[in-house]
């Protein structure tokens, strides 16, 4: 494009298209052989929903700012775009799109449904991500789903097995009736809810509870060993109310005396102190409720009943025989399932599980950088909660299949060898035979839970299994503060397991994006803002102008039109900083020996003092601050100071003059269009393209010159700066245009260069020295209306003309008297000197002037 043909308006919707036309994939491959130092982004997968949410990209604008700042620092970046596939959420959609349930078609064609449904919605995040300008490398895409993907996910699950750190156990586990799997710890949500604690005769004892439909499966009841009330039933046999089967009365000090009647009843199992009862005591397991929720055959009557059913049935029941006495309202946190919100249950069932070494990922996770800081704290406290192993089967379909067969001859586990990896055991046998001889295996049908393919993600990128020079740890792990329990805490444990070491050196949170009413974004509230909308009103870099300057990293950002209009007006501004310079910059080559004005360095040194801030800024992740910065400086210090006053050098006769002021504004847009290349590319690239044949996105970040660094060249310009406002403020005040010439100025104090002043505000500028000398003369006679009015009454106007037309410095003389005599239509009037105010102007070399005063400078101005 012609510099004399650039529009005057900048439109992001022609300008960012043909950009992203242009750019070649291959500018941001990852170059395994390269010498320059690493820079391995472990990149969320998301979950491919078709829709790239504003979260989303409020994350990936993070991930893009570090990608492209470390290109431009030198690093081989490798920003990779993975997809975790695998979950129930896609089986649900299938369900619903083809009217069917998964146990209606065979597995592997439900599968193939999966698979085309996530195909589709991919390619649909692909092209958002790539209109919001995010430089991935998608020659190390990967896809969960894949063969080679979920093949070391298995390879995993093989290598912690004969580690020992993965086992199979009868085990209670989360269940959530309405997905029909079991579900971990960290899967669980919690909700404040009110229920009923009933109390009843429970034969010699009173018990409390709001469960009643765990009667069945009640095994014991417990008593503080210290509540004297109960000591006497210890050791007894007492029988269960409905029921009638008999159970044991047992003490236990986590028995809480205060709470109901300070008898529980111990069911397998009501809740994690059930489960803890029924381990450290030896209990049996009565199982009342089946995978789908519904009440077994030991419940009797009750049988084939939902849990709901059952409840609202036997406390019916109860009431009616005279065992529940009493009932009040009770607060309580119900633990649900995070996908379809059901209240889980907690049933005894044979799974697969993963060791937790707390220990080991505590002293892992202190060798990370976290950043912000506090935000380990979540982790910390997370891991010293956890009580059981992670339960990692699923009883899915569109999952990673467990390598897993059981022999039908003698029950032998038999797990793959790696060799045999990747394979789904529903659909091949194991080459070889059982230890006992058979041939006849079935299938493991449980898959294993997705965070287990996600977990390996920092792997996978590094090149595990994939590579002999394994690149851990990544450098950076960028995500949300809400999944640091699930994939921070399980990606630390399976790399410590599986390598020994921590899978990044960075791990940067960023918070949840609200909606502008600062509620979380839901279709109910109808403050959900996709990224397409802001897009295609006002183009991606505004849209990554609020991403940048809305918030720190981990907290929480609310999402702002004003934000976005903002980034899209400072962009306006800055094109019309460029289209005021590049006129002057055709076919300018920097270099050689320049005379800089004292502007010119005061401009440079601020420009090296943002770089390095800059700079600083970005290696702390700190995208807020690098912003603000740049734009205060572009916005006050370019466009609003220093071009006002170089305009007369670039239009002026004095070549050095103008070539110093051209070199500054061309390092100046240089350094600008390089700093603002991660945050607004395609801005960036189209300003970088007038001063270079070269991509702004393969060139390098601006170097810091120390040198130019001078606190005391910037006290120069600022006191430029300071006198030159002064002047404009002054002709402004007098009505003058602010080109107006204003003739002569002499200025007073110590100062360098009045060159830039001069031309600025059109004056001929001297700089004298010493002190100036002044005579004030009166010029004129304000007659004092309070004093002469009551006391003159109708002759008051007459008076006070009188006063106007006499001349001033006699008036002034009468007054210095003590008395002011006039003549007025033939009458002498005395007036006392308090009656008259004076005005009086300063002279200086015999001319009526003007004084200003910056600091320790003085600014005499001829009137003309």
């Amino acid at each position: 494009m012609s510099i004399t043909q650039l529009p005057k308006e900048y439109n992001p919707q022609e300008v960012e298209p043909r950009w992203m036309g242009d750019w070649k994939d291959s500018m941001n491959y990852f170059d395994w052989d390269s010498e320059k130092p690493q820079y391995i982004i472990d990149t969320p997968p998301p979950y491919p929903t078709g829709n790239f949410h504003i979260g989303n990209a409020l994350n990936w604008c993070y991930i893009d700012f570090v990608a492209r700042y470390k290109r431009m620092r030198g690093y081989n970046v490798m920003f990779p775009q993975g997809w975790d596939c695998h979950g129930l959420p896609t089986e649900v959609k299938v369900e619903e799109i083809h009217n069917i349930t998964k146990n209606q078609v065979p597995r592997a064609e439900f599968r193939r449904l999966c698979e085309e449904l996530t195909a589709g919605n991919i390619e649909k995040m692909r092209n958002t991500m790539r209109r919001l300008a995010f430089s991935i490398d998608w020659s190390n895409e990967y896809i969960t789903m894949k063969p080679e993907y979920y093949g070391k996910t298995q390879h995993s699950f093989v290598q912690m097995y004969h580690s020992g750190r993965i086992y199979q156990a009868d085990h209670p586990v989360n269940w959530c009736p309405r997905c029909e799997t079991a579900i971990a710890f960290a899967e669980v949500e919690y909700d404040a809810r009110q229920t009923t604690l009933n109390y009843f005769h429970f034969d010699e004892l009173d018990v409390a509870t709001t469960r009643p439909e765990l009667l069945a499966a009640c095994v014991a009841v417990a008593v503080n060993p210290d509540d004297d009330r109960y000591n006497k039933y210890v050791g007894k046999e007492i029988e269960v109310p409905i029921f009638g089967h008999k159970v044991k009365v047992l003490s236990d000090s986590e028995v809480d005396p205060g709470f109901g009647t300070g008898v529980v009843m111990i069911c397998t199992f009501g809740d994690k102190q059930d489960v803890r009862w029924w381990v450290e005591l030896g209990l049996p397991i009565r199982k009342a409720i089946d995978k789908q929720g519904i009440m077994t055959s030991i419940a009797g009557k009750y049988e084939g009943m939902s849990l709901a059913e059952c409840k609202e049935a036997i406390t019916r029941d109860m009431k009616d025989a005279g065992i529940i006495y009493d009932q009040e309202t009770l607060d309580q946190n119900v633990g649900l399932c995070w996908r379809c919100k059901t209240a889980i249950e907690i049933l005894s069932e044979r799974q697969w599980f993963v060791k937790i070494d707390a220990n080991d990922i505590i002293s892992k996770s202190s060798k990370i950088n976290w950043v912000p800081p506090y935000m380990e704290i979540r982790l910390k406290n997370w891991t010293g909660t956890m009580e059981w192993d992670w339960c990692i089967s699923r009883q899915r379909i569109f999952a990673t299949p467990i390598p897993v067969w059981y022999c039908n001859q003698c029950g032998e586990v038999m797990v793959a060898k790696e060799e045999w990896l990747p394979l789904d055991p529903n659909n091949s046998q194991p080459p070889g035979a059982c230890k006992c001889g058979s041939t006849s295996f079935s299938p493991e049908e449980d898959v294993l839970d997705t965070w287990m393919d996600s977990s390996i993600s920092a792997l996978n990128v590094a090149g595990w299994l994939s590579r002999d020079d394994v690149r851990l740890p990544t450098q950076m792990r960028p995500q949300g503060h809400d999944i640091i329990r699930t994939w921070a805490f399980y990606t630390i444990l399976r790399s410590s397991a599986l390598t020994g070491l921590r899978p990044w050196d960075d791990i940067v949170i960023n918070g949840m994006v609200l909606g502008e009413d600062g509620q979380k974004m839901s279709k109910s509230l109808g403050n959900i803002v996709m990224p397409e909308e802001a897009v295609k009103q006002y183009g991606s870099d505004a849209f990554r102008q609020w991403a940048a300057i809305g918030g720190s990293t981990g907290s929480d950002i609310v999402f702002s039109w004003k934000d976005v209009v903002a980034g899209n007006r400072f962009q306006q501004k800055l094109w019309s900083i460029v289209r005021f310079c590049m006129p002057h910059l055709e076919d300018f080559k920097p270099g050689g020996d320049v005379e800089y004005r004292t502007i010119d360095t005061w401009l440079l040194s601020k420009l090296n003092t943002l770089i390095k801030e800059a700079t600083d800024s970005m290696d702390a992740y700190q995208f807020d601050e690098t912003m603000k910065n740049i734009r205060g400086f572009a916005w006050e210090t370019l466009a609003d100071n220093y071009i006002e006053l170089i305009k007369s050098r670039l239009y002026g006769e004095d070549v050095d003059a103008r070539r110093a002021a051209q070199q500054t504004l061309y390092f100046t847009v240089d350094a600008l269009a390089r700093m603002l290349a991660p945050f607004i590319p395609y801005f960036a690239e189209e300003v970088f393209s007038l001063l270079h044949r070269q991509s702004v996105h393969q060139s390098g970040w601006p170097d810091v010159d120390e040198a130019a660094i001078d606190l005391k060249a910037e006290a120069s310009g600022e006191q430029v700066k300071e006198i030159t406002a002064t002047i404009r403020r002054f002709k402004s005040d007098k009505g003058m245009a602010l080109n107006a010439p204003l003739g002569r100025l002499r200025v007073y104090g110590r100062i360098e260069d009045v060159t830039d002043i001069a031309g600025t505000v059109s004056a001929d500028i001297e700089v004298m020295e010493g002190e100036p000398e002044f005579e004030y003369r009166v010029s004129g006679v304000k007659p004092r209306m309070s004093i002469i009015g009551p006391k003159f009454r109708d002759r008051a106007g007459v008076i006070i003309g009188a006063l106007k037309s006499a001349d001033p410095g006699s008036i002034a003389q009468q007054a210095a008297g003590g008395a002011v005599e006039l003549e007025v239509k033939g009458e002498t009037i005395t007036l006392e000197p308090a009656a008259v105010e004076f005005e009086r102007e300063i002279l200086s070399e015999g001319h009526a002037v003007d004084v200003l005063e910056i600091g320790d400078v003085m600014v005499v101005v001829e009137r003309g």
